[in-house]
């Protein structure tokens, strides 16, 4: 059977980092081989990228097109050879992210995004896309505490309420493919509600996320 894409978003200071590792751990130890990566970032060019997106304030037009070009490199390069051999892939961000900060958080087009993000996956969407969602003012103050903000990180609190309202739209047209996972809670409780979703998602393909 091919492989299976599992995508993890929120705002910033969710905790997708962390729940990511620790998802990776679990998957290994039930024998699964898992490839774990991220966007912007992901490759050789996307570490560049990643420089110009998160460290410099760019056009809305530019920040677009760049993240589209690190997503054609990260799927081409990393992302389908992975899954074409049944790897498990966790990414730490994917085109929901477009969406919701370019989309709602930048107020750019949503359909002229949908175009870009086409073009830039050629099709390929996660089996399954836990956000973990957590409220605007709890997860600043978690990015804060880490310590110097990148661009993203400094913009205002409505630039992050219109992405958290973003990934809320998103999980309204995308249920069967988009599970909320609360993350304001501690990081325990947090991952058990990615075991519950992902054991819910595999007896039950084809199910709305709860």
């Amino acid at each position: 059977m091919p492989g299976w894409f599992i995508s993890l978003e929120g705002i910033e200071g969710a905790g997708k980092t962390t729940q990511m590792h620790l998802l990776a751990d679990w998957l290994q130890r039930q024998g699964h081989t898992v490839l774990t990566t991220w966007e912007p970032g992901g490759t050789e060019l996307g570490q560049s990228l990643r420089q110009l997106l998160l460290h410099h304030r760019l056009p809305h037009r530019t920040e677009l097109l760049l993240y589209a070009a690190d997503r054609a490199t990260h799927i081409a390069e990393v992302l389908q050879p992975a899954l074409q051999t049944h790897q498990v892939v966790l990414c730490d961000r994917y085109t929901d992210s477009t969406v919701a900060y370019q989309g709602y958080g930048r107020g750019m087009d949503l359909h002229l995004i949908d175009q870009v993000n086409t073009i830039a996956t050629g099709g390929l969407m996660p089996d399954l896309t836990l956000w973990l969602d957590v409220p605007v003012e709890v997860g600043l103050r978690r990015a804060r505490g880490r310590g110097d903000l990148n661009a993203i990180e400094q913009e205002s609190f409505a630039f992050h309420e219109r992405v958290r309202q973003g990934y809320q739209a998103l999980a309204k047209q995308y249920p069967q493919r988009i599970c909320r996972i609360d993350a304001a809670s501690d990081v325990e409780t947090v991952f058990k509600q990615i075991r519950a979703a992902i054991a819910g998602r595999w007896r039950e393909p084809a199910s709305e996320c709860q």
